[in-house]
């Protein structure tokens, strides 16, 4: 049967990921799901923004794309909460928060008498793709409504119309903006956090670890408001977002190999190599460098990584070796920033006292009683 290895996963993930996982990431990729690791393998085609990574999503447009006649016997087999329609709508739907066309998102109020705790939820996709509909098949949405924990879930806009500082401040600014509604919203301002997958998690980080962008003076009110957070989550993370740092952690022949140095300087929006050595670019990398702008006083976080260590031989395990989270882990813990951890290739697990998952992991440093 042609592309069977893409039916055959996606039929299979839509059924197992019917049940919650006890690290949950944005969606079943390749990296965490043996049959869409096969099905990249025979149609690497299929990874539409050529991260290295299959996910669901660009499994199902291929197998549409290819083969239409399949997609309708898919939709009917796939039982997942992986498909939208099975989540709750949201209270409100592409609301804007900034503007430019993706500066939208959708939120889910916990129904409660007192302010409630919200989890931004920032999708994956590279900051080429993605949408903050994946929510709706995420193990985290349905669990934190029924403990009155609020979600929103945002889109912002790729870096391949905004560099990747200004990208970062697009999901700064959607925390400014919930925070700017908490009257109507009924939100605790003073428990927020932030989590996603890959390109979702390594922001939740940025926003874990950058200094508050709070503008008391700004005449936009909005920009007056925290962007700090209580706590945050990440699946599948990159250490930082100076990639200048990355020959460091992963070496220098994974970087020729897998890094498109050539785009480097695209991604600050500079245009030479030498521009990111100059003080303004030097400027910029420290400003994105997750790693580097941890202090003593940050947020708590949970990194998750499924990804095998050893050797990098793809650009998919490039971008999210365990490396990446051992990076985070190992400066947290020298820090004595709280920090919790579940990376398997490192040899990293959560003590016996500290949260097993996510969920657990949010609920306690938001401050939700007996979830």
């Amino acid at each position: 049967m042609p592309h069977r290895y893409i039916v055959r996963a996606l039929v299979l993930v839509s059924l197992l990921t019917a049940v919650p996982a006890a690290f949950p990431a944005d969606e079943p990729t390749s990296e965490n799901n043996q049959l869409l690791k096969r099905a990249l393998t025979r149609y690497p085609e299929a990874d539409a923004n050529h991260d290295g990574i299959l996910t669901e999503s660009e499994a199902r447009a291929y197998l549409k794309q290819l083969s239409p006649e399949s997609a309708p016997k898919l939709a009917r087999n796939a039982k997942a909460t992986t498909n939208p329609a099975a989540a709750p709508a949201p209270t409100h739907a592409d609301v804007k928060y900034g503007p430019y066309d993706r500066n939208v998102l959708d939120i889910w109020l916990a129904r409660s008498d007192k302010p409630t705790p919200v989890v931004v939820f920032i999708h994956g996709g590279g900051f080429v793709s993605g949408d903050k509909s994946i929510v709706r098949g995420n193990a985290l949405l349905k669990p934190c409504l029924a403990n009155g924990v609020s979600v929103a879930a945002i889109n912002y806009r790729y870096r391949t119309t905004a560099p990747i500082q200004d990208v970062l401040r697009d999901c700064a600014r959607a925390v400014q903006f919930i925070r700017h509604n908490a009257g109507e919203w009924n939100i605790d301002k003073s428990r927020v956090a932030a989590c996603g997958g890959s390109a979702g998690a390594g922001t939740s980080l940025w926003l874990a670890f950058h200094d508050d962008l709070a503008d008391p003076t700004n005449p936009d009110p909005v920009l007056r408001e925290s962007t700090r957070l209580s706590c945050a989550g990440a699946t599948s993370c990159q250490f930082s977002y100076d990639i200048m740092k990355w020959e460091s952690l992963l070496g220098a022949d994974a970087v020729h190999k897998f890094g498109r140095e050539d785009d480097a300087p695209g991604f600050y929006g500079l245009k030479t190599m030498a521009d990111l050595t100059t003080p303004a670019g030097e400027k910029i990398r420290a400003d994105c460098d997750m790693l580097g702008l941890i202090t003593r006083d940050d947020a708590p976080v949970f990194l998750s990584s499924a990804m095998r260590g050893g050797e990098i031989t793809d650009r998919g395990q490039y971008l999210h070796h365990p490396l990446h989270a051992k990076a985070i882990y190992d400066r947290c813990r020298e820090l004595g920033i709280p920090v919790v951890a579940h990376v398997p290739a490192m040899h990293i697990e959560p003590a016996p006292d500290q949260p097993r998952d996510l969920n657990s992991f949010l609920f306690k440093y938001l401050h939700v009683t007996n979830p």
